[in-house]
């Protein structure tokens, strides 16, 4: 729910209006202000718990300290029990309140008992700082700046580009690692000295010393425990229907989102909510929404759907990179959209079921190939012989198979999406974006802290501190904050995740399966054809679109446009485009990457002044 931004410095508070609006679509059910002689806090709100009393900025009892928070706490009730029988006088019901008196109780202690999605700030006007956070896995966004002697903070970055301190400007250091993540990986955004405060972190910043000080407060840890497998089947479908019941905890209805996948599948059987929404394409092969549909169907629940074809994709393009805030080149981003959109005509909060292949496995990079595991079993120094070998040669079939083989996971995992590797994405740009900074860069400080363990816990610990806070939330909040709607993932939640971090590998990779131990929990809810279906995604036809001369020519144009020269080589960006078009090359992933990209800095820094 909500969004929020201020700012703090000792000039006039007159910006936060105009900040504030750039957020509405968050919170279009009111907007209001806190303002002192260093502070204005802004807050745009969507009612979801107390209607009638949530409205924020929220004070203490003598009006020291002033909150703004974005997120819903599903234990806050419990919470409060113990904060009124120390003393704690509450004037509304929300679960606002109850961090803004448990963080007087408990300061940063706080966090260890919060169970939810959360970004936060507490105005300290006693001691004038600033305490802020965000939630354990990064469900809720927060950004901040330090400009011309103004410290700023927001839910989306686009809220600070309206106070007169910031200064706009392109990081040069972000394009290459986005060029094969898809992704901004960096902790500084894709704005020159705009940051992400990262999941599982707080900060407090003085403004007396103009200091910001930020620790972590949650780390993502796997510490499998031998354990009888049906009683770790019962305790998952356990942990998470309960996990289910706290995210249903709303003054308003819930629904839920559902594709043709497990996750998705999992928490409608349990939730059965009054309506579920999906979307799919009208293209052959890549539409679920028949097996949406007929789950609904069984289930006895209305399924509310609807087609998307290639006109409506293109055209939402640029809506989507405008309110992602930083390019994203995740496919699924655009459907999201519309599934969001299409959803909130009806309801305000939304399940879904993010979250459940990185805590189970569930990806199919988890589980290599056959003949690959059979190759790893020859001794490491062969296979890395063989990879140095060919290597230097040009490219040939097999020539992946000997190079993964002879690797071991930290030299060529990334995540669930590889896109340019590091000699490509320096031959495509130009030599002012060229950079020494290797993907293997970003991902070794990862890895050094799971060294001791298994190749898929190396996997989920990468994907759980880059790719999902920094592409599968971040799409999920932001398109559908962008319709004014909440989403909650109960499967990604704190308890889920306690239980998951204890299961063995064998018991996730297992019979030829992805998150095998899931599947079984989920057998208790859902038909055998659900539960064993293997992961698709959203799958989107861009590799056919891009062939069609229509949208060929749409990307064509953005290719030749002038500010593109100043990013990329513009001949090579075209040779490649035109290699897909007649078929002779599959490069629809590179083309999209590129396009979105140039989607995002013409909207940003050409057409928004």
């Amino acid at each position: 729910m909500c969004g929020f931004c201020g700012y703090i410095n000792r000039k006039e508070k007159t910006h936060i209006k105009k900040m504030n609006d750039m957020i509405a679509h968050r919170g279009p059910d009111d907007e209001s202000y806190y303002t002192d002689d260093l502070i204005a806090m802004g807050f745009r709100r969507l009612s979801i718990i107390d209607l009638k009393g949530g409205r924020q900025p929220i004070s203490n009892e003598n009006n020291t300290m002033y909150i703004t928070f974005n997120g819903e706490i599903y234990n806050y009730k419990e919470i409060k029990k113990d904060l009124i029988n120390k003393g704690h006088i509450f004037k509304t019901n929300t679960d606002t309140e109850v961090i803004l008196h448990g963080y007087e109780e408990y300061k940063e202690k706080i966090l260890d008992k919060l169970r939810g999605m959360f970004a936060f700030v507490i105005w300290n006007k006693t001691n004038q700082t600033l305490f802020g956070a965000r939630d354990h896995f990064g469900q809720k966004p927060f950004y901040y700046a330090n400009m011309q002697g103004t410290f700023m903070y927001a839910s989306e970055i686009k809220s600070l580009l309206k106070h007169p301190d910031f200064l706009k400007q392109i990081n040069k250091e972000t394009l290459k690692p986005y060029l094969t993540f898809q992704t901004s990986v960096l902790n500084e955004t894709f704005f020159k000295n705009v940051y992400k405060l990262k999941p599982g972190h707080y900060f407090t910043y003085d403004e007396n010393t103009k200091k910001m000080d930020i620790q972590k407060y949650y780390e993502v840890t796997f510490n499998p425990k031998k354990e009888d497998f049906e009683n770790l089947v019962d305790k998952i479908d356990e942990t998470i229907t309960k996990s289910i019941d706290y995210h249903t905890i709303s003054d308003v209805p819930v629904g839920s989102y559902l594709s043709g996948g497990i996750d998705s599948s999992y928490v409608v059987s349990y939730l059965k909510p009054n309506k579920t929404f999906s979307v799919g394409f009208d293209y052959q092969n890549f539409n679920e929404v028949p097996l949406a549909k007929d789950l609904s169907d069984i289930l006895h629940i209305q399924n509310k759907n609807e087609l998307i074809n290639a006109d409506d994709f293109f055209e939402s393009i640029d809506k989507v990179q405008y309110y992602a805030d930083e390019p994203t080149a995740n496919l699924s981003a655009v459907p999201l959209y519309f599934l969001s959109k299409l959803a909130s005509k009806d309801v305000k909060v939304v399940l879904s079921g993010e979250g459940a292949d990185e805590l189970f496995g569930g990806y199919t990079s988890y589980d290599e190939d056959e003949k690959l595991k059979k190759y790893r079993k020859l001794p490491f120094f062969i296979r890395k012989f063989f990879k140095l070998i060919i290597s230097p040669l040009p490219q040939f079939h097999g020539k992946n198979f000997l190079t993964k083989g002879g690797s071991k996971i930290e030299d060529y995992f990334i995540g669930q999406a590889f896109v340019f590797d590091n000699k490509e994405a320096n031959q495509i740009l130009t030599d002012k974006y060229k950079s020494d900074l290797k993907y293997q860069d970003i991902t070794k400080p990862y890895f050094d802290k799971v060294k001791d363990k298994d190749d898929l816990t190396k996997m989920q610990y990468l994907d759980m501190n880059l790719w999902l806070p920094n592409d599968i939330l971040l799409k999920a909040d932001k398109m559908s904050m962008a319709n004014s709607l909440e989403l909650r993932v109960p499967i990604l939640d704190k308890e889920v995740f306690k239980l998951a971090s204890t299961i063995p590998t064998e018991y996730k990779l297992s019979h030829g399966t992805t998150k095998y131990i899931l599947r079984k929990s989920a057998s208790k809810r859902i038909p055998e054809s659900w539960y064993k279906r293997r992961k698709k995604g959203f799958p989107v036809p861009i590799i056919k679109w891009f062939r069609e001369e229509k949208y060929y020519n749409i990307v064509k144009k953005m290719f030749e446009e002038d500010f593109t020269k100043e990013f990329f080589d513009q001949q090579k960006l075209l040779k490649m485009l035109e290699k897909h078009y007649k078929g002779q090359k599959n490069y629809c992933r590179k083309i999209w990457n590129v396009y979105v990209f140039l989607v995002w800095y013409k909207k940003f820094f050409i057409e928004i002044q």
